[in-house]
């Protein structure tokens, strides 16, 4: 072949000869001279531009927009030349033009060095796709602003171009599917050196090579921080892997990538991951802030990033460093599209809420997942005792409405009477059906950390011990609630002269609980999130004492000891710690209740909120009021079906968001989180009595000697006299 048959054409001119393309063609093309994509990639070489980044910029768009082009250019040279997608028989054609023409190679070759030696690449490996220090409305309304009025052009950072050539998930796709050996046949023909410029591979490793140094430092000083450092005692700060990471990437740094540095660079990395782990671990003796759960993420996704960088400096030349290296850009890419969605903003930080929320939730002080038959019938005991009390609680309820207050002191009243209710329920160790305890979505996250197969056992396990303990709750409360709240209507009655409830006021809770004639499901499907919201504030509370060390620093107030002594100030301390969770979901809970008819009245909402067991108290007051022959009247038993129905929709909507929590955490996608339902759901078609009711205990084995005595002891004999 001769050295060229491209001529470099003079500025003057922009497009070659008819008679350039022919020969063009007949040289690359024999078997189809005319063939589009031959004389378009002739007239992009002929235009290669002499000058200006940005033109150079654009130039590279062209030549990947011809790489992209759906027409297939084989089987122009040889007729057994093999099939091979479009994008790889243009990437062929590319390598024969350029390996058969020299001038044309370096003047492409010249391109790419004023490229990498014009463009910054620290930015594209060391910030795309790495949190930055942006509130999520600050980050929301820069992302938003980006896509009405977009960044003004700065073409000499490499992310431009990198999303300029690829813009979205369809063009990655297309350069994931290129085959690697092409690939880095047609990067070592662009990357020859040209001189004076430096050769663009040493530029391209110098950028690396800085941002690893940079990351490193930023890790460095997150890994550092005081409450990091409270949260890993077992690690010495002389020790501490983060302080060798600084000095490890300096020592890459100084030695250009080293083997024995990137190989010291991979030790100090898993060495932090396992100090991250421990930190993840000790949360429940330290508790959690969100900072500290957005700077864990930040650490991890910091690691990662170095870690990729290390596998691309240490590959070596040729095929192993182009795999490394697109494997480097393609997930640059998918973290510079997630960069500018703001849906994807949205899905990032309500997995962090979601982590933060599971990471550390209240566990004292709560006993509403039983396994065992004798747990279950505590249950019942417990929860009767709940609805024992419930039902002074509907009483009080009804008889706090038949004051004139105004809205604020209603409101007020009506909170102090369900939160006091249920703060008292915690200290005497009674239950309310559906109220869900605060690590729920903790202990389903641990169930789902297994893999998928031991996920759907671990789930299997637990879920059924948890609605059948939602069930024994419920039926301790209703079966307890109705005979309380009887004899209190009674007695109301014996001691007054009338009954607690009018006719009218009466037949309107009947009317109000009624299944299809008025929105109660919807008011039970609220206050199932209201019983959400409340576990959250539960462990919110348990959470906020332990990481701002409320208990120990009861225990060593001085006035609290001098006043009460120190045994008991640090039995007082255990208390708060041990009540905390239990406390806070309940005064939560009881203000929720109360305040959310009178938010909605606020907004011309008619918000209302439908709890099983008060429900049923009130429904068991109205039917006292109403006499016997109305509790026999079909509304009075819609309006009783309606009840049972608020129970399973209380139950339902709290445990599912308690679930969609723990799935968002643990990044368990949508359509796995489906499969796992209709997996759970087969289950309970097929064993529902093991969600309803608890397990048989195993029968006693009959008493017999040891076995081990057994056979060391000798025959027995006849028989003494």
């Amino acid at each position: 072949m001769p050295n060229s048959h491209i001529t470099m054409p003079p500025r003057a001119r922009s497009e070659p000869s008819s008679r350039e393309v022919d020969a063009f063609c007949v040289r690359y093309a024999p078997r189809s001279p005319g063939h589009a994509a031959v004389r378009d990639l002739c007239r992009l070489l002929y235009a290669l531009p002499s000058d200006g980044l940005e033109n150079r910029f654009a130039w590279v768009e062209r030549l990947v927009a011809w790489l992209r082009e759906p027409r297939p250019a084989h089987r122009l040279v040889e007729a057994d030349e093999p099939e091979v997608p479009p994008a790889t028989s243009r990437l062929l054609l590319l390598l024969r033009v350029l390996e058969g023409e020299s001038a044309t190679r370096q003047a492409v070759a010249r391109l790419v060095g004023h490229v990498a030696s014009e463009a910054r690449g620290l930015k594209l490996f060391s910030q795309v796709g790495l949190p930055g220090r942006q509130g999520f409305f600050s980050e929301l309304t820069d992302r938003v602003l980006r896509h009405l009025l977009p960044a003004p052009p700065d073409p000499e950072r490499l992310s431009e171009l990198l999303l300029r050539l690829f813009p979205g998930p369809a063009e990655l796709a297309w350069l994931e599917s290129l085959p690697v050996a092409p690939l880095a046949r047609l990067l070592a023909l662009a990357s020859e050196p040209q001189h004076p410029l430096p050769a663009p591979a040493g530029l391209m490793r110098a950028h690396l090579v800085d941002a690893l140094t940079l990351v490193s430092a930023q890790v460095a000083a997150m890994g550092l921080a005081e409450d990091v450092r409270d949260r890993s005692p077992e690690v010495a700060f002389r020790a501490s892997p983060f302080l060798r990471l600084r000095r490890t990437c300096d020592s890459v740094l100084a030695r250009d990538a080293a083997p024995d540095t990137l190989k010291e660079l991979s030790a100090s990395l898993t060495e932090c991951r396992q100090v991250v782990a421990i930190v993840t671990g000790h949360v429940e003796q330290f508790g959690v802030s969100v900072d500290l759960v957005y700077r864990l993420e930040r650490i991890r996704r910091g690691l990662d990033r170095m870690e990729a960088i290390a596998r691309v400096l240490g590959a070596g030349r040729g095929e192993e460093r182009c795999r490394e290296g697109l494997s480097l850009v393609a997930n640059l890419l998918r973290q510079a599209y997630s960069d500018r969605s703001v849906r994807e903003l949205t899905r990032s930080n309500f997995r962090l809420l979601a982590r933060k929320i599971i990471e550390r939730t209240g566990n004292s002080g709560e006993h509403s997942i039983t396994s065992t038959r004798a747990e279950f019938h505590a249950m019942l005991h417990s929860a009767a005792g709940g609805g024992f009390l419930t039902a002074f609680t509907a009483a009080l309820e009804f008889l706090l409405a038949k004051l004139a207050l105004a809205p604020f002191f209603a409101g007020l009243f009506a909170a102090l009477n369900y939160a006091s209710s249920f703060v008292l329920m915690q200290l005497l160790g009674f239950t309310l059906a559906t109220k869900q305890p605060s690590m729920m979505a903790a202990t389903l996250a641990r169930a789902i950390d297994e893999g998928p197969r031991e996920r759907l056992e671990r789930l299997g396990e637990l879920i059924p011990r948890i609605t059948r303990s939602q069930l024994a709750a419920t039926v301790g409360n209703l079966s307890c609630v109705l005979p309380t709240a009887v004899g209190l209507a009674l007695a109301w009655q014996l001691i007054t002269g009338h009954a607690l409830l009018t006719p009218e006021k009466a037949r309107g809770v009947v009317e109000s609980l009624h299944p299809w004639r008025s929105a109660t499901l919807l008011w039970a499907t609220f206050t199932g999130v209201l019983l959400w919201a409340s576990s959250l504030a539960a462990g919110w509370l348990e959470n906020f004492l332990t990481y701002r060390r409320i208990p120990e620093a009861l225990a060593h107030h001085p006035g609290l000891r001098r006043l009460v002594g120190e045994a008991r100030a640090q039995r007082l301390a255990d208390a708060v710690l041990r009540h905390s969770a239990g406390f806070g979901g309940s005064v939560m809970l009881g203000v929720l209740l109360a305040i959310a008819p009178g938010v909605g009245g606020f907004f011309g909402v008619p918000l209302d909120v439908r709890h099983v067991t008060l429900s049923f108290g009130s429904l068991a007051f109205a039917g006292c009021a109403l006499g016997p022959e109305a509790v026999t009247h079909p509304d009075f038993l819609a309006a009783l079906l309606g009840v049972l129905a608020s129970g399973a929709l209380n139950f339902g909507v709290s445990f599912a968001l308690a679930l969609f929590v723990a799935l968002r955490a643990r990044d368990v996608s949508l359509s796995h989180g489906l499969r796992l339902g209709l997996a759970l759901a087969v289950r309970f078609l097929r064993q529902p009595r093991s969600f309803l009711l608890p397990p048989p205990e195993p029968l006693s084995p009959t008493p017999t000697e040891d076995p081990e005595a057994s056979a060391g002891a000798p025959a027995p004999g006849p028989p003494s006299l």
